[in-house]
């Protein structure tokens, strides 16, 4: 499976915007792509596409950058915000890890060999509307729920889900105070699982960093011995400016695998 998983030190930081970018980049050069979040809560509290103020959801940046629709992007879809777990325990439901699983490799499927998992399933319809149909497979985005702790299941986190797929990861940070420790806690966590990090990645970077900002980033750099990059503030939100500033981001080496 080729691909990435994006993961964050913890909610909002900018894993959304960071994997958009990467989707959209990756479209420009001509990768077929897939995105893949697994499970999206939160949804009651969208005013709607009516609503010109209102951020877009999740799904519907990824769905922008990949060409994919909303569903296929996250099947799975609640609507308090609150964990994953608890939002399926409100809906009297069970999130199954298999099923998580399944959806992300066949995401990664081309279009023809995608095995249809049921009505409104991941993998059912997992080709973007603008995508070619050549049997290749996807680049595959897969973007984390929260922090890499928070539970999917009662005994199942995202960190379970990122080991399994063998992913490289990214982990998205706040540039500013405090984001040390949680970014060096985050990559603690990961590399116990398993997870190779290919890359911090602080957002939004400033075009004119402070002397904290840089210092934080030299210090992520040498006490996480890590690579750390950082995504510039994003002027709009349609494909071509998510791929502008995503440009900027060496993902054709993380996909490789090769160090920096």
């Amino acid at each position: 499976m080729r691909g990435l998983f994006v993961t964050g030190t913890d909610t909002g930081v900018g894993k959304t915007i960071l994997s958009a970018c990467l989707l959209a980049a990756m479209v420009a050069e001509g990768e077929w792509v897939s995105a893949y979040k697994p499970v999206i809560t939160g949804l009651d509290e969208h005013a709607g596409p009516d609503d010109p103020a209102t951020w877009p959801t999740d799904d519907e940046l990824l769905s922008t950058a990949s060409g994919m629709s909303a569903r296929e992007v996250a099947p799975l879809r609640y609507g308090p915000a609150v964990s994953p777990h608890l939002a399926a325990e409100l809906a009297g439901e069970h999130i199954d890890p298999e099923q998580l699983l399944r959806g992300a490799r066949a995401a990664a499927l081309p279009d023809a060999a995608a095995p249809s998992t049921g009505e409104g399933a991941a993998g059912s319809e997992v080709a973007g509307s603008d995508a070619p149909r050549n049997g290749r497979r996807r680049t595959l985005v897969v973007e984390g729920v929260g922090g890499l702790l928070t539970p999917l299941a009662a005994c199942y986190s995202v960190r379970d889900l990122a080991a399994a797929l063998k992913l490289p990861g990214v982990i998205a940070a706040r540039p500013g105070l405090g984001t040390i420790n949680h970014t060096l806690l985050t990559l603690e966590a990961a590399r116990a699982a398993g997870i190779r990090v290919c890359a911090v990645v602080l957002t939004p970077w400033p075009d004119q960093p402070s002397e904290l900002e840089l210092s934080n980033r030299e210090t992520i750099a040498s006490l996480g011995s890590v690579e750390v990059a950082g995504l510039g503030p994003v002027r709009g939100l349609d494909r071509s400016d998510l791929a502008r500033a995503g440009a900027d981001l060496p993902w054709q080496r993380w996909l490789s695998g090769s160090s920096a």
